[in-house]
């Protein structure tokens, strides 16, 4: 999937750590990590289509 839109979101240097630190304990970069999590709750919500 091309990527044609970038999001700036501010988080507290705590949250920045915890994230980096899962993005690599799962194998990915910190923005797929945060879209992985964007989109599985965008779409448990009912936001996106499954």
């Amino acid at each position: 999937m091309a990527k044609t839109s970038a999001i700036s979101v501010r988080v507290t240097e705590a949250t920045k750590l915890a994230v980096e630190k899962a993005a690599e304990e799962d194998g990915r970069s910190v923005a797929s990590y945060v879209e992985r999590l964007l989109n599985a709750h965008l779409k448990e919500a009912g936001y996106l289509s499954k």
